[in-house]
């Protein structure tokens, strides 16, 4: 089935409703950046051939499913994993005890209350949710969790297809907390043999982990050989 196409003010971009396949990646948007597709729907075969083509979706509650794959990439090599003095203590003190996979629903759920600077709402709607967790039943979405006195109080949550981890969200409600998660996962997940996290969009935040843009291009590129499982 062909494209349809919907008009914005910057170009076109591509109707991706019934049939269709996502479009090359090299269709996207520069304003705003890596908008490549609009519609379609969160159904698991949408998201998995979604995520093979390094592409993500990202809106908000009453928007259209809005399909993103920005240019530069942000993205943690796990071998350039950069840990803080005090994280590491926190680390070694063994503050938290880290679960993985035990409670999917309730990390994404608690993402999805986080509030977040420069950002109203989320976009981690109640689909979004139910969407993860039809993934995280057929095995690509994975979570770590971060429990202080047998209370979830941290997480962070994914999709892995082959050796190709995505990073999604995370959250704490005690210092440390997601960071522990998060740490611990990408050792987790080296561990199995994952080459490449991706972060999608750069922030200080991911960057003080070691994580640095590349771009598109290259990112598709490592794609093509890590998703292969």
């Amino acid at each position: 089935m062909s494209h349809g196409y919907y008009q914005l003010p910057n170009g076109r971009v591509a109707s991706i409703d019934g049939d269709c396949d996502f479009p090359p990646l090299t269709e996207a948007l520069t304003d705003p950046n890596g908008l490549v597709a609009i519609g379609g729907d969160l159904s698991l075969p949408r998201l998995l051939a979604a995520y093979h083509q390094g592409i993500f979706p990202w809106f908000s509650e009453g928007e259209p499913i809005l399909w993103w794959s920005p240019n530069p990439r942000m993205v943690l090599f796990p071998n350039e994993l950069k840990i803080s003095n005090s994280l590491q203590k926190t680390l070694k003190k063994k503050v938290f005890e880290v679960r993985f996979n035990t409670a999917f629903r309730e990390v994404i759920t608690a993402c999805s209350a986080t509030t977040r600077s420069q950002q109203t709402g989320t976009w981690i709607t109640q689909d979004i949710i139910e969407a993860y967790c039809r993934l995280h039943e057929a095995g690509f979405a994975v979570s770590a969790e971060a429990y202080f006195d047998n209370q979830l109080v941290g997480g962070c949550y994914g999709v892995r297809i082959g050796n190709m981890f995505y990073g999604e969200s995370m959250f704490h409600h005690k210092t440390d907390a997601s960071k522990v998660a998060f740490v611990s996962l990408v050792q987790h997940l080296t561990a199995q043999g994952v080459a490449l996290i991706d972060c999608q969009m750069k922030t200080a935040h991911l960057s003080s982990f070691g994580a640095r843009e590349i771009n598109r291009e290259e990112f598709a590129t490592r794609l093509e050989k890590l998703t292969i499982s």
